[in-house]
Order: structure tokens, then sequence, then C-alpha cells
């Protein structure tokens, strides 16, 4: 098993199975996949781009949708501010709409 898949497994376990940055539940392999959306991903806090290591004080477990969404923006927000951005729009119903099952 690679490195960083061991420390996304172990880093899962430590947060109960919840993404870093939404708080929902989140699949691995060998369980009951609910939406792709909900995979678990080892997530770089300090982006590899940048510089960052795989290192397991740089990995957290997040769920596909809030890894790719961070990385998406033109200027990546740090971690806090990219997990009190998600946790504003959860409180408004405003994330993770549209990668909710049919």
């Amino acid at each position: 098993m690679g490195q960083l898949k061991t420390l996304r497994k172990a880093k899962m376990i430590e947060q109960k199975g919840r993404c870093y940055y939404c708080g929902l539940m989140m699949w691995d392999e060998g369980t009951q996949a609910t939406t792709k959306a909900l995979r678990c991903t080892a997530e770089h806090l300090h982006p590899r781009g940048e510089g960052g290591r795989d290192t397991a004080n740089n990995i957290v477990a997040a769920c596909l949708f809030c890894n790719g969404h961070r990385h998406r923006r033109k200027k990546v927000p740090s971690p806090q501010n990219y997990r009190a951005l998600v946790q504003r729009r959860m409180a408004r119903g405003r994330w993770l709409a549209e990668a909710a099952p049919a």
C-alpha cells in the first residue's frame, strides 16, 4: 500500500469517517458508495504544487467534492478559511446540492 493511501486511511479513521471540511460521512474502498462526491480522498493542506509533502501533518481526509472545489479556485484558500466557507454554505443548504444522489 502506498504512503499516501496509508495516510488517507489513517486520517479517515482519526476523523471518524467525516470530511475535514463539510463533516459529512465519506466512503472508502470496500464500503457502500452513496455518491461519488463523498468518496474519501487525501487532501494536502499545503498543496503539492506549492511544496506540500505527503506527511501526516499535511494530509487530512476530505470528500472528493470538497477537495476538488478548494483547488478549483483561482487562489486556493487556506484550509481554515475554506473550512469556514464550507460550513457557512452547509448551514444555508448551499453546499453539495449538485452532488446529492438522485
